[in-house]
């Protein structure tokens, strides 16, 4: 069962890029709630083949589509993927609520990115408009979740590419990474619901 960290409105719009995370928690959250997607198109091959399946995807389900493409120049000392994720937040700001499927994994994944510079970070449950209420379910819940429902999502084979620096870590780094701690994911977790605990707090206080 995937479990919210915060409570949403009745009325949402789901990041969808039409991989599992994604696709995942539009079919769970589209049971209780208003749902419409938003997808961004980076411009890429690997976009155009997942604007494909999630055009498909919300007809099917007859969910509103919005789709955002990414027309600026990536700046010379800006890399791909921060150029794509900053094009990407430009778009979803629009949008009144946003969510996301950002999990567990990616918590890790920051977490030892940011470690290894010296500044250990995890990923905020909210970011202005945008909603992250799924940082503490691992990804692999979301594929139980899509294989039970009997659910299709598509892989974006950029994954796998190993130049990204996201990429480096989560199939060069991890590995290594549990050998030293193998409860790594259950650390992460743990953090995350403390600084939600604390961010709790200081609302109460301050409202």
């Amino acid at each position: 069962m995937l479990k919210l960290l915060l409570p949403l409105p009745k009325t949402l719009t789901v990041a969808l890029s039409g991989g599992v995370d994604s696709v995942a928690i539009t079919d769970f959250l589209s049971r209780k709630h208003e749902v419409t997607c938003a997808f961004f198109h980076h411009g890429t091959q690997n976009s155009e083949r997942a604007h494909e399946f999630v055009k498909q995807f919300c007809e099917a389900r007859n969910l509103p589509l919005t789709v955002g493409y990414n027309n600026e120049e990536k700046p010379n000392k800006v890399s791909s993927e921060e150029h794509w994720r900053n094009m990407r937040y430009k778009f979803l700001d629009q949008f009144q609520t946003v969510v996301t499927g950002h999990n567990l994994d990616d918590c890790i994944e920051t977490y030892i990115f940011s470690a290894l510079h010296g500044t250990p970070k995890l990923i905020p449950t909210a970011r202005n408009n945008v909603l992250r209420p799924f940082l503490t379910t691992p990804k692999s819940q979301f594929v139980e979740w899509c294989t039970r429902n009997e659910v299709k999502w598509i892989d974006d084979t950029s994954n796998a590419d190993t130049k990204y620096m996201r990429n480096y870590i989560r199939h060069e780094l991890m590995p290594h990474a549990l050998v030293v701690n193998p409860g790594l994911s259950k650390l992460v977790k743990k953090l995350v619901l403390d600084k939600l605990k604390i961010a709790n707090t200081q609302t109460l206080l301050y409202n």
